[in-house]
């Protein structure tokens, strides 16, 4: 292997990193569906068999989960599905289900066990036992019932990764209430877009947050919240940026810790199978983002399959996942609870008061599982960290990553500098379906920049423009049998339409996610970016994760961008944009030493016609890179068409792209 002129290392695509032992296979959680389903009669030789099984036979499969975990609803005797063309399948009709009654199970069974622990950049941890947490539930849900809550209803919040947002979660749920959230570094604009859409009925919201060292108070956005949304019945108020302190609470709040006093707890309220659990949303930066809604029994079976049989997470097992309440991950973060395993709830910076924070986090709380994203162990990466060495990770079992492809260097990285002997788990997926398709298991090996597999219950294939499977070659992402966790609709979307458009418009019948994916014969799979943000260079297509991986190996590099701006039979120009880390700038030196990279490494073709410093790279509130906002201000679209300032983490970089441009 060659060394880039940076010193930083190139890893071969591919190469293997970990293998699954005879004693790690045999205590894997999947071993025991496996031999479950072998006392049943269905016996299979390996993954491969098994998820073909469970595409295959889709209605056996997904019956078979509800009957290995036992889970606690109503089956009733309707068929698994009605109904086999997507979209428009419902599942289990006659079926009755609660997800807090399944999350909370456990209270009964291990009463004493953590289910909970919390801990924020401040310095505070607390944890609250099955028991406990069962009991918080009882008292908050008989609160929302007093303010009028009932199944059906919305409640919204607007609040950090605490325990009181998954309190609040699980008691809406209890109810058969949905619920909804935002975290409180999201504008009043971006959240009263969310919130409006549903007519929410009760405002949960926290007086502020810390981040990075800093307080924030966000009393004045939370009266602003509240007086846009019409429909409210009640405001509650967290105390929870300052404590026990003389600071004036809002007028016309309830407090928190008042909440369902003297009211007598309600019981767990039957819903059907497809009755709506939440509300998430898409990270759409134009127009209004697309209100996305799960259904309870589907969340339950998808959560349950994805932690257990490819996270190997249940009873014993903490579990981590760096997240905040606007994104994804935190509802699967709170799946954690259906399995029977601790889940660990962090609010603040991940680098604060210091880089190697969260992986002292896990040192300190035993974690078994750290889940994180790509940008943040290639954060860790460039910062030369070395948390094997630093810290006590011996509880580590698996590592997670999701939110971008992670890179193979990335991937090296965490078998040279967090264990040797960690199960990886790149993941891909996302908020429609609250879950990833494409990821690990605990019976297959780990090889740089490679996905393991297509998980259980998801039939992933590539496509090509005709409609036509593909294998070893790049292909557009589709999904070709359904899954219980795709949306039950969108909201006020009554006769489906904004819900085709976004996922069959292209292949009907066919879920198309809007990514790239090579399969590879072996089933393993390599994400490299939207399908909608496609480097079309005389005809040779790149993702551009391939982009990054080179451009952002320069430790002269903090971030990037690149943008085609061609259109359908006419050539355009690619530009690059660069965020040099701290110390650097983007010099010709640079200039130079990149383009010679991207020739050697990627093609000739791919080599920018021009590159441009900016401040930083615009961002979703999800932290998605704004691929194709930018792409149409460059093609001449005014900036505040082209991309909702609200719908940012970062809007104040967006004009430095046009400057860029003119200025050139």
């Amino acid at each position: 292997m060659e060394a880039q002129e940076t010193g930083g290392t190139r890893v071969a695509e591919g190469r293997l990193l970990w293998a699954p032992t005879e004693r790690s296979t045999a205590d894997a959680r999947v071993t025991r569906y496996v031999e479950w389903l072998a006392e049943r009669g269905l016996r299979f030789g390996g993954y491969e068999e098994l998820w073909r099984w469970s595409v295959e036979d889709v209605d056996a499969f997904w019956q078979s989960v509800w009957d290995y975990f036992g889970v606690l609803g109503e089956r009733g005797d309707g068929p698994v599905r009605e109904g086999t063309e997507m979209p428009g399948v419902r599942w289990f009709p006659g079926a009755t289900v609660n997800y807090a009654r399944n999350a909370l199970r456990h209270a009964a069974e291990r009463p004493d066990d953590t289910a909970l622990v919390f801990a924020n950049e401040a310095g505070a941890r607390r944890r609250f036992s099955y028991a406990e947490l069962a009991a918080e539930v009882r008292r908050v849900a008989a609160g929302l019932r007093a303010l009028g809550v009932g199944a059906g209803d919305r409640v919204v919040a607007y609040i950090p990764n605490i325990p009181e947002a998954t309190i609040a979660f699980l008691a809406t749920a209890t109810l058969g209430a949905v619920w909804s959230s935002c975290s409180p570094d999201f504008g009043a604009p971006s959240v009263i877009d969310r919130f409006t859409q549903i007519e929410p009925t009760v405002l949960i919201a926290v007086d502020g947050y810390r981040y990075g060292g800093k307080p924030y108070d966000r009393r004045a956005t939370v009266a602003r919240i509240a007086e846009s949304l019409p429909t409210l019945r009640a405001t509650v108020l967290v105390d929870y940026l300052a404590p026990g302190t003389e600071e004036p609470a809002l007028t016309g709040t309830t407090a928190w810790a008042e909440l369902g006093a003297g009211a007598p707890a309600p019981e767990p309220v039957a819903v059907p199978f497809g009755h709506p659990l939440w509300v998430v949303y898409s990270s759409g930066t134009t127009g209004l983002p697309k209100p996305i809604v799960h259904g309870h029994g589907g969340v339950v079976l998808e959560h349950l399959k994805a932690l257990t049989f490819h996270q190997d997470v249940g009873p014993g097992e903490v579990f981590f996942w760096f997240t905040t309440t606007g994104w994804m991950m935190w509802n699967y973060l709170t799946g954690a609870l259906l399995t029977g395993a601790t889940a660990v709830l962090y609010d603040g910076s991940p680098a604060h008061p210091h880089a190697g924070a969260l992986w002292e986090l896990a040192a300190e709380t035993g974690m078994t599982f750290f889940g994180t994203s790509a940008p943040f162990i290639t954060a860790c990466l460039k910062e030369g960290l070395e948390p094997g060495r630093e810290y006590d990770l011996s509880r580590v079992k698996a590592i997670g990553s999701t939110g971008s492809p992670l890179t193979p260097e990335g991937f090296a990285w965490v078998y040279d500098h967090v264990k040797p002997d960690v199960l990886l788990g790149s993941m891909s997926g996302g908020t429609d379906l609250c879950t990833a398709f494409v990821g690990p298991s605990p019976l297959l090996p780990v090889r740089a920049g490679v996905l393991a597999c297509p998980m259980l219950g998801a039939k992933v294939e590539a496509y090509d423009p005709e409609g036509r499977p593909v294998v070893n070659e790049v292909g557009e992402l589709v999904i070709t049998e359904p899954m219980p966790s795709m949306p039950v609709f969108f909201w006020n979307d009554a006769d489906g339409t904004r819900y085709r458009e976004a996922y069959f418009d292209v292949f009907p019948g066919v879920w198309r996610h809007g990514d790239w994916i090579k399969v590879l014969p072996d089933g393993g799979c390599v994400i490299y970016g939207r399908s909608d943000s496609t480097l079309n260079r005389g005809g040779v297509r790149m993702g551009t994760s391939e982009f990054y991986r080179v451009v952002e190996g320069f430790d002269e590099v903090a971030d990037s961008l690149v943008i085609d701006t061609g259109r359908l039979g006419q050539e355009g120009r690619l530009i690059l944009f660069l965020t040099p880390a701290a110390g650097h700038a983007v010099d010709d030196d640079l200039v130079r030493r990149l383009r010679a990279a991207i020739r050697t490494e990627l093609s000739p073709r791919h080599v920018p016609d021009e590159i441009h410093e900016v401040p930083g790279v615009p961002r979703t509130l999800s932290g998605k890179k704004l691929e194709v906002p930018v792409r149409k201000i460059l093609l001449g679209t005014p900036v505040d068409e082209a991309a909702n300032r609200d719908a940012l983490a970062n809007p104040e970089v967006l004009g430095a792209y046009t400057d860029a441009i003119e200025q050139s």
